[in-house]
């Protein structure tokens, strides 16, 4: 199993901190926020090599990064050539290029750089396996039905597969969302394409899977714990300061 983690991004809700630095390269306690899914990777006996796309701009500020790496797993780094946010292939197209780029012919799993959460991952790979060669996603409940108006939220059956699912929803039936952590099986990975060539969006993940439910049969694993969503740079100060305390970890 490869895992592919999605750091191309321009994060310009958090400017002037990311006008120059990558979102998952921001510090939170001393080290970067994709540092912190890097270690919870390296306990996956089951993850062969880590793949981190990133665009052009930041490409660099990626190798320094790894340089300083002590990890045992493999990381490769991946240029998906953009340069700016106007030219971003977005999250969708991220994967599908690097799924081709890197001939991808393995199950991944998939995390948002900029995933800062405090579980670990091993329970949610025991639970997409056993729903294989169905694709399954990390849930979050974040407990507030005004919050998760800005998140792509969920319902499930008693048997955790997906029967609904909106992307920001104005008037929201749950508040368990999705949080950018996938586990496609291999056999789900030419599916990105096909949705790509369809013209649909290429950016939020969200609208991928509001489109693969409705296809194939899609499961949701809920995750207990803390979590931070680090979309703006109120929201980053927070989280650094949980962090701090020790509360996100």
């Amino acid at each position: 199993m490869n895992t592919l983690i999605l750091t191309a991004g321009y994060a310009i809700r958090l400017y002037p901190l990311t006008k120059d630095m990558p979102k998952p390269l921001l510090p939170v306690r001393g080290k970067p926020i994709m540092e912190y899914i890097v270690e919870k990777i390296e306990k996956l006996d089951s993850v062969d090599e880590v793949f981190v796309v990133t665009n052009h701009k930041f490409v660099d500020r990626f190798f320094d990064w790894k340089k300083q790496l002590k990890l045992k797993k493999r990381i490769k780094i991946i240029d998906d050539g953009t340069t700016s946010n106007e030219d971003k292939l977005g999250a969708i197209g991220d994967i599908d290029f690097s799924v081709k780029a890197e001939n991808l012919e393995e199950d991944l799993l998939i995390i948002a750089g900029d995933n800062l959460f405090s579980f670990e991952l091993g329970s949610f790979l025991d639970f997409a396996r056993s729903v294989k060669p169905s694709a399954s996603l990390g849930i979050y409940d974040v407990g507030d039905t005004e919050a998760v108006k800005k998140y792509g939220i969920l319902e499930l059956d008693e048997a955790k597969r997906i029967i609904s699912f909106e992307e920001k929803p104005q008037s929201p039936a749950t508040t368990l969302i999705s949080i950018c952590l996938y586990y496609f099986p291999k056999e789900t990975l030419g599916l990105i394409s096909e949705y790509l060539e369809a013209g649909n969006n290429p950016d939020a993940p969200g609208y991928y899977i509001g489109w693969l439910y409705k296809r194939e049969p899609t499961y949701g694993f809920v995750f207990e714990g803390s979590w931070y969503d680090i979309g703006d740079i109120a929201s980053y100060h927070q989280a650094s300061k949980e962090y701090e305390k020790g509360g996100g970890i």
